[in-house]
């Protein structure tokens, strides 16, 4: 996979034609791993529209939705290459090539609301966790929503011991990993276009996801229930290859920057609702129970992850975490 790779990224660096010239407009390669009919896919074709249209034509973007051209462990190396020039991978990506601070998005129970989500992305901890993507060849743009996650499987979850020995599916995350074998389950990172089929099979029992994610990708025709749980986010990092980013003309990058400001406004206004529209899409499918938890049963899953915080502390950074904690007001059993 590697070589094919290094091959996209030599054919695009021949076929990129620099400042702007009259003939050929300035390609950008989008790839991401989701439906196009989800928040990152709109806020995606957003962006497309809003680039196209404020460089009159001189950059022309290219969508690859839904792993039609790089897979979840794949598409980083491919923008560090070159061969793709922006992704919107999610905050847990980055763990495995070293940038484990973004990780402490995955902490659970963390973010109470988007309200606090937002006074953390638009703040100055937002910014310096976007600062430390430099080092690796990338420059971070903005952030974009996905929403909260819900625990689905094909047994009733309704207590931390109904969690134990199932196998979950995760996203390569240290911290994901703490949270399932907190509750005694057995995380199996997976990427996210194989997780229906291993659903279907059995090969895991169950998932954490938005509603947009499990509706969009069919979960919920493989999932005999899924509990209101809320615990994580799920939440995007707009990423472009720095050399491609730094070589563009000011005036092109500035229209850039604008068109992507403006995507993401609209993709994050449009996250709240989505999720909204799938769970009520799941509910009239008729396939997946939708559990509520009493609060006394949210408590209980509060205080069984409460040693994830502890467990990563070392690696996530237990200052960021703080930091973290402070701007959100929130902890695990608040």
């Amino acid at each position: 996979m590697r070589k094919l790779i290094l091959a996209a990224a030599s054919i695009a660096a021949l076929t990129f034609v620099g400042p702007a010239s009259a003939q050929s407009p300035i390609v950008l390669k989008f790839s991401h791993v989701v439906a196009a009919d989800t928040p990152k896919g709109k806020a995606a074709d957003k962006f497309k529209e809003l680039a196209e249209k404020y460089t009159a034509g001189k950059v022309k973007v290219e969508i690859y939705p839904n792993s039609t051209l790089y897979k979840d462990k794949e598409e980083l190396e491919a923008l560090q290459l070159g061969a793709v020039q922006m992704l919107a991978p999610s905050n847990s990506k980055f763990g495995p090539i070293g940038i484990r601070e973004f990780e402490v998005f995955d902490l659970p129970y963390i973010l109470p609301d988007l309200k606090a989500l937002r006074k953390v992305t638009d703040g100055p901890l937002g910014a310096k966790l976007l600062k430390l993507l430099d080092s690796k060849g990338m420059t971070g743009l903005a952030y974009w929503d996905n929403g909260f996650k819900q625990m689905s499987a094909n047994k009733k979850l309704l207590a931390p011991s109904d969690y134990k020995g199932l196998k979950f599916r995760i996203q390569s995350s240290k911290v994901l990993e703490a949270q399932f074998r907190a509750l005694g389950s057995i995380p199996q990172v997976m990427a996210f276009s194989d997780v229906y089929q291993a659903l279907q099979t059995g090969v895991v029992d169950g998932q954490e996801n938005t509603w947009s994610n499990i509706y969009t990708q069919k979960m919920n025709e493989v999932q005999k229930y899924a509990t209101v749980t809320n615990h994580g986010y799920i939440g995007y990092v707009v990423i472009v290859n720095k050399k491609f980013w730094d070589g563009l003309p000011a005036d092109i990058r500035d229209e850039l920057t604008k068109a992507m400001k403006e995507a993401t406004e609209f993709g994050n206004g449009q996250s709240a609702k989505d999720n909204e529209d799938a769970l009520a899409a799941i509910q009239k499918a008729g396939k997946t129970e939708i559990v509520t938890l009493t609060p006394e049963q949210d408590e209980a899953m509060r205080k069984a992850m409460m040693p994830v915080y502890k467990d990563v502390a070392a690696r996530v950074g237990q200052p960021l975490i703080d930091d973290f904690l402070k701007e959100t007001g929130r902890g695990p059993m608040n």
